[in-house]
């Protein structure tokens, strides 16, 4: 053989793997039933008994790349393979967008409905059924704020006018109009929420530091956005992803307070009226339960997740979106209030009960908290269930930020040094800092490097801990306003710990409880 040949033969066979992943990407995106449905679908479109689609769908999905290469044996064939999964690519789109349309129960898809078959109707001349159609699209659009779609059922009816002397063109254009400017505002709204999550990509991934305060200020100020425009469930909800997000990578719960104040006295006088509204206000109650959480408010974050929990109960189909976060939350708040046990059995329960379409992420959220709760109990089983997290660094901090792998690890290294794995404890010790001495002195956090610091001197001189010295500068990291978040403190108490020789959650619900007392939180 050639060694053009061989290399043409290679090429195609690299071609065959590299492009089916798109393809195999949108597979995976269905379900048994779906993948039952496009088969038919494909049978009837097919015309001809030799038509290889159906067969190259099942060897892509079950990862048979033999079978795919023997579909087509000669290089002379990639054209008649690419072909075929060009057809079979755009047959799947065409049945996702279909099934989509057909199965969604989100009342936009309702709006698109209604504005289809009456563009079908009134192009038929169909005109008293067609226009009565418009009008519920019409109503639904107003009543969910769906700007865009109701400027295409404006311009329908305006195109069609002519055909109902009914209709006041005047008052149908100034309606337009008025919709006109309601678009301009939410476009400028999505602009501005772009360019802060860009930002919150740049703070959360390349460790850049800015001002949040500023930041949305000057991201408002540029796109000439009025605040009162913010003051909706979707950009309320927006504005606290984004600070929350950021919040979460400084430690300081504090900083976003006034946006958290805002979202409380805005859900507590409004009403519920659709789906996306529920959707977000859903969403706000848990940001709001999370930031009471981490500023140690655990009987006002508790009443938020109460309210979250009956608006689940209420509305069933947002309920395994948030199942796991919201049980999370109330197992913290049981745990860091005192009652461990409680906190221990939600986080099991929810291990045991995870809906089907959870996350990876949200499992090994769970498992790192039930590791973290053991450890402060002083319970060598934390050590197996740290060692069920078996992703690399690289792959957590990917998929869940730095600061959580950077947990992740400090609790590696202390667990190791709680149950007198020394030698691990060092080694660790030395590779996290070669992984992260350089992002977290870039972001300003040496004070993980600090505490780290106080680890080894303990390690390598355990007496040191009843220097009195010692103990001061333990203490003094209670002065550092993000240090008093639960986490932190969970990581200064096992310090403690160390010389009052107690279970280091004993010394985390004294710490707790000893900053409420001193500083309490402004939100009510």
């Amino acid at each position: 053989m050639k060694t053009d040949d061989i290399n043409c033969i290679f090429k195609h066979n690299f071609n065959l793997y590299f492009n089916m992943d798109s393809l195999k990407d949108l597979i995976e995106v269905l379900n048994e039933q779906d993948k039952i449905a496009f088969k038919a679908f494909l049978n009837g479109k097919n015309k001809r008994q030799d038509v290889k689609n159906i067969k190259l769908f099942n060897f892509i999905e079950t990862d048979d790349i033999k079978s795919v290469n023997n579909l087509f044996k000669t290089s002379k064939n990639k054209d008649a393979y690419h072909a075929l999964r060009k057809r079979l690519y755009d047959s799947l789109l065409v049945f996702i967008s279909q099934r989509t349309f057909e199965n969604s129960s989100d009342e936009a898809y309702d709006i698109l409905r209604f504005l289809v078959v009456a563009r079908f109707l009134l192009e038929r001349n169909l005109v008293k059924i067609g226009f009565k159609t418009l009008v519920k699209a019409e109503k639904l659009a107003e009543t969910q704020e769906q700007y865009s779609y109701l400027n295409e059922i404006l311009l329908l009816r305006l195109q069609f006018s002519h055909l109902d002397e009914h209709i006041n063109l005047t008052d149908l254009t100034e309606k337009f109009r008025i919709n006109q400017n309601h678009m301009q505002r939410e476009a400028k709204l999505r602009l501005a929420y772009a360019a802060l999550r860009r930002e919150l990509n740049e703070i959360h991934l390349k460790a850049k530091v800015v001002n949040l305060t500023e930041l949305i200020e000057n991201t408002i100020r540029h796109y000439h956005i009025n605040m009162l425009d913010l003051m909706n469930y979707k950009s309320l909800y927006q504005i606290l992803y984004i600070a929350n997000e950021y919040a979460a990578i400084n430690q300081n719960y504090g900083l976003i307070e006034k946006y958290l104040i805002k979202s409380h006295q805005f859900i507590e006088g409004q009403k519920i009226n659709t789906k996306s509204q529920v959707f977000y206000h859903l969403h706000i109650l848990y940001y709001l339960a999370n930031f009471t959480l981490r500023n140690r408010n655990f009987s006002e974050s508790l009443n938020y997740l109460k309210q979250l929990n009956g608006l689940l109960e209420q509305n069933k189909q947002y309920f395994e979106l948030l199942f796991v976060r919201q049980n999370l939350l109330f197992a913290l708040n049981y745990f860091f209030s005192g009652d461990a046990q409680a906190g221990i059995d939600s986080l099991e329960n929810t291990l045991q009960n995870l809906p089907v379409k959870s996350s990876q992420e949200d499992r090994d959220d769970l498992i790192l908290s039930k590791a973290m709760f053991l450890a402060q109990l002083d319970d060598r089983n934390s050590m197996s269930y740290l060692a069920r997290l078996t992703h690399s660094d690289a792959w957590y901090e990917k998929k869940l930020g730095m600061l959580w792998s950077i947990r992740k690890n400090l609790m590696e290294i202390l667990l190791h040094a709680q149950f007198e794995n020394i030698e691990l404890a060092m080694s660790r010790m030395k590779s996290f800092k070669r992984r992260y001495k350089q992002y977290l002195r870039s972001v300003g956090e040496e004070r993980v490097l600090h505490f780290l610091n106080l680890v080894k001197k303990y390690l390598l001189n355990p007496d040191i801990i009843f220097q009195h010295s010692y103990q001061q500068t333990v203490y003094s990291m209670l002065d550092r306003e993000e240090n008093k978040d639960i986490f932190n403190l969970s990581f200064i108490a096992w310090l403690v710990s160390r010389w009052e020789k107690q279970k280091p959650y004993v010394v985390s619900l004294r710490l707790i409880q000893e900053i409420k007392e001193n500083s309490p939180t402004k939100m009510t």
